[in-house]
């Protein structure tokens, strides 16, 4: 494996498709209040507001979504579900903290936002002003099926979070058409991934009912294993894993890069 501060020839790996990758899963690892079904898809905090950290199974691929739904709520308890990375891995651990901020995210290489109405981007150097604003609301689902994220272009479809249940509601529902759900509400979809950069280095982006909140996180080792983290925390009560078709991995978004250009 390259040393985290050597160069990544991406080039290559972006110009070729590979293969989808594997189904994502909780790990057996998690916190002491946390149970997981036996599908490996459901997390459920069964007792108190915290001991409720939950990782992926496995390290995330470049650009793979590690996409939850939230179940269940519980109300009583102030806060809400956090979302994030980290280059631990969880089967090292001692013990799994209490909390992912700032239990976790203390420990090192790890990166943890909590999700709310209202999530900032990370600015870059030579456009400040316009990386910190806001990001606007994206098109609606059906005008703009692919979500683009850097080189990646992701199907949005299951990205978003349905404000009701049921097949076909989506098409009369103001709610979902629009894309207003709230991120701490029942069945909003919370997803993170890390996009690798020529540097060596990625960029963590956590995307909220198919919006696309930027780069959260900055100069994480794209060169080592990074693993999902979820923090079933406060009034967030169970979260169900969400999984995610991408047709060919690894595509290029080619639609971002001709409008930006």
């Amino acid at each position: 494996m390259a040393a985290v501060s050597d160069p990544v020839d991406l080039g290559a790996a972006w110009r070729s498709a590979r293969p989808e990758p594997r189904p994502t899963r909780f790990h057996q690892v998690h916190g002491a209040n946390i149970r997981v079904d036996l599908s490996g898809t459901r997390a459920t905090r069964v007792e108190s507001f915290a001991h409720g950290v939950c990782f992926s199974r496995e390290p995330l691929a470049p650009g793979q979504v590690f996409l939850v739904e939230i179940e269940e709520k519980e109300l009583g308890w102030c806060g809400h579900l956090r979302l994030g990375l980290t280059a631990l891995d969880p089967a090292t651990l001692a013990s799994v903290p209490e909390f992912s901020l700032p239990d976790l995210v203390s420990l090192g290489h790890t990166w943890v936002f909590a999700i709310t109405r209202h999530h900032n981007r990370v600015p870059r150097e030579d456009r400040p002003e316009a990386e910190a604003l806001a990001p606007s609301r994206p098109p609606a689902l059906l005008v703009e099926p692919y979500l683009c994220i850097e080189q990646f272009r992701i199907p949005r479809d299951r990205l978003v979070g349905r404000s009701r249940p049921g097949l076909y509601s989506h098409l009369l529902d103001q709610l979902y058409e629009l894309n207003v759900l709230p991120p701490t509400a029942r069945r909003s979809r919370l997803g993170v991934l890390f996009c690798p950069r020529p540097d060596g280095t990625a960029d963590m982006h956590i995307i909220i009912n198919g919006e696309d909140m930027g780069p959260s996180a900055r100069g994480l080792p794209a060169a080592q294993p990074l693993y999902a983290v979820v923090d079933v925390f406060a009034s967030t009560k169970s979260v169900r894993l969400v999984q995610l078709e991408y047709g060919s991995f690894f595509p290029q978004c080619r639609p971002c890069r001709l409008s930006a250009a």
